[in-house]
């Protein structure tokens, strides 16, 4: 099925929050309390927050659409991962997500490749990504992108701590 990828605006807030909201429960619904989960996407994937990231002006969002739904996102921001490297100006690869049905396509590929034409104009930027310690595939993915590990955190689900690597790609 032919796809299309493309910049997410202000307007594509309820799209970008359906493919959030559909992809994390995909990927990670079966690994939190019902309850936990349903607070935990409302707070952060819901239209309201995705409007307001969508909504900075140094935040960016790819939609990527079959027949005209989207079936996989990744949205950046400023950095927000705790790291005494970080700096003022670094930007977060928040998430990057395909739906199952449209994965192993190269789908990531194109949405990471994407992402770093922005990130990197007009001058290269510092890159953070946070992701599961489990991911091992995540993992390699973001090394062939130049990331190394630098850190770790807990990524919270209302009571489950998740551990979360940081990893960094610098300037």
């Amino acid at each position: 099925m032919p796809t299309t990828l493309r910049r997410a605006c202000v307007d594509d807030a309820a799209a970008l929050a359906d493919i959030a909201i559909a992809t994390y429960t995909e990927t990670f619904g079966d690994s939190y309390p019902p309850q936990d989960l349903q607070v935990f996407l409302h707070a952060h994937y819901s239209l309201e927050p995705q409007r307001a990231e969508l909504a900075d002006p140094h935040a960016a969002a790819w939609l990527l659409e079959a027949d005209g739904r989207a079936v996989g996102y990744l949205a950046a921001g400023p950095n927000s991962l705790p790291h005494a490297l970080a700096a003022a100006g670094d930007i977060e690869l928040k998430r990057l997500y395909v739906l199952a049905s449209h994965q192993n396509a190269g789908h990531g590929e194109r949405l990471m490749s994407a992402f770093l034409e922005w990130l990197d104009r007009p001058s290269r930027r510092a890159l953070w990504v946070g992701v599961w310690s489990e991911n091992h595939g995540a993992q390699r993915f973001y090394a062939r992108h130049g990331c190394c590990k630098v850190g770790e955190y807990d990524f919270i689900v209302g009571d489950s701590r998740d551990r979360e690597y940081i990893l960094h790609r610098p300037a």
